[in-house]
């Protein structure tokens, strides 16, 4: 039996418009003015010079009224979408570079075949967080094998390890914590103590991790101020080359221009937002003329060149005015920003930094969360204490014994505090860091700590301990 039915279907289409607002919204700075001159490169009705044969400023017109059978009225576009820029130059700040980028940039002075190169890259994309290597040497011969096409041997790959390893930061590449830090104590100086730290950590590392002084002393033949001189050396170590990845924000850039500038007059937040080298766009008059001069004509041609000027105008429209959008929604947003974090944003002093979620901003704003996530992601303001990403603005948070919000960035802060003033011969275990953060009127579980702790660099308490 044939069955028939009607079934109905909601289904969001976005607009052009919409299209190209959300691209240009999570756009930086830097990546609109790429944009911008592309679009004037790939658009011909677009301009960003005056008309020069123009005596008089020209009427201005809404390009809805351009009705292809109707009366096309004489205009110039004109849109300015942020006013002239007092301040034609800009300074670009210098971030962190990311740590894989560092190394494959290091990795690019080597002097080393193109088929070396391949295998130490694929190496270093297979390196932990940390910066360490923590699967065998034979899983990437495979890997290599079957996921790159690369053929290589161990020993091909050892040597490229090592390679790796005589990069920046020392100690990157090891494959556990005693080749870690025996990397570092052999790029140093030699001396008396970092010959016998690289002892102590060669031949006696269980000990050394265990804390059984007496018995590497005995095992080494060495006295406690060598062991103390040797220990020195060793706790300055760093555990973790690759460097603990923050929960709220990895900086990739190398350079970035700010897209919010902070202002301070007397307890008031403004902020500008400077447009530096993003041109002003009109519409050039020149293909607004073509249109006029189609209208009524029989021929094919003109018809069809009144067509093609049409469709760029409408694209242009869309562009013009999703830049218009994209403004309006970075302003709204940075406002409700400040506005939260007022007391944050006038010392940055971090005690002071409320919790706070994209959906906070969200309600404040009225746009939905992936808006305000689109506005956040790779955008920087500058104010007169550093130069931030507005990520790093956002943050969890959970109450302290007055019932009161705290953000995580004020419980590292305290755990830091609580570190920085324990006996380091008796240095606070993860639950007795628990009590210290609760005598200072913040519940924190052990895993908040130990999670917390890992972010801060701030390794077991056996590691410390200090004799």
């Amino acid at each position: 039996m044939l069955k028939t039915g009607l079934e109905l279907k909601q289904q969001q289409k976005l607009s052009p418009l919409q299209i190209q607002t959300i691209k240009l919204i999570q756009m930086p700075i830097q990546e609109l003015e790429q944009k911008v001159r592309a679009e004037l490169e790939s658009n011909p009705v677009l301009d960003d010079e005056p008309d020069p044969n123009s005596e008089s400023e020209p009427r201005d017109v809404s390009i809805d009224s351009i009705k292809e059978d109707g009366d096309i009225p004489a205009y110039r576009l004109k849109v300015n979408n942020w006013g002239k820029d007092p301040r034609p130059e800009y300074n670009t700040f210098s971030v962190k570079e990311g740590f894989t980028q560092s190394l494959q940039r290091q990795l690019g002075f080597r002097d080393l075949t193109p088929h070396q190169k391949d295998v130490a890259s694929f190496i270093i994309g297979s390196l932990d967080d940390d910066g360490y290597l923590r699967r065998s040497i034979d899983s990437i011969v495979d890997d290599l094998a079957f996921r790159a096409n690369i053929e290589t041997t161990p020993e091909e790959v050892e040597e490229m390890l090592k390679v790796i390893q005589d990069f920046e930061p020392v100690g990157v590449g090891a494959r556990d914590l005693q080749e870690c830090l025996l990397l570092q104590l052999r790029n140093m100086k030699p001396s008396p103590e970092v010959k016998t730290a690289i002892r102590i950590i060669d031949e006696c590392f269980q000990d050394f991790s265990n804390k059984h002084f007496q018995k590497i002393c005995s095992r080494l033949n060495i006295t406690e101020e060598q062991l103390k001189g040797a220990f020195g050396k060793i706790v300055k170590l760093n555990p973790s080359p690759g460097g603990q990845v923050d929960d709220s924000y990895v900086d990739q850039s190398q350079q970035i221009v700010p897209d919010f500038i902070l202002e301070e007059h007397d307890g008031v937040l403004d902020f500008t937002m400077p447009r530096f080298n993003v041109p002003e766009i009109r519409v050039n008059k020149k293909y607004a003329d073509l249109l006029l001069e189609a209208k009524g004509s029989s021929e094919r041609a003109q018809k069809e060149a009144a067509a093609f000027v049409k469709q760029k105008l409408d694209s242009a429209k869309w562009f013009v005015e999703a830049l218009k959008q994209r403004q309006n929604t970075l302003s709204k947003t940075m406002r409700a920003i400040l506005d939260y974090q007022h007391d944050y944003f006038l010392d940055g002093d971090e005690s002071n930094l409320k919790p706070m979620v994209l959906k906070d901003i969200a309600e404040i704003t009225g746009f939905d969360i992936s808006t305000i996530s689109r506005v956040v992601n790779s955008k920087f303001i500058e104010t007169h204490f550093g130069i931030f990403p507005l990520k790093y603005f956002f943050s969890e948070g959970m109450e302290n014994k007055e019932g009161e919000e705290v953000s995580t960035r004020e419980l590292k802060k305290v755990l830091q505090e609580c570190v920085d003033s324990e006996d380091k011969k008796k240095p606070l275990t993860d639950e007795q860091l628990v009590v210290e953060m609760a005598k200072r009127g913040y519940n924190v579980a052990r895993r908040t700590i130990a999670k917390y702790r890992g972010q801060l660099g701030i390794p077991l308490a056996r590691w410390r301990k200090e004799i």
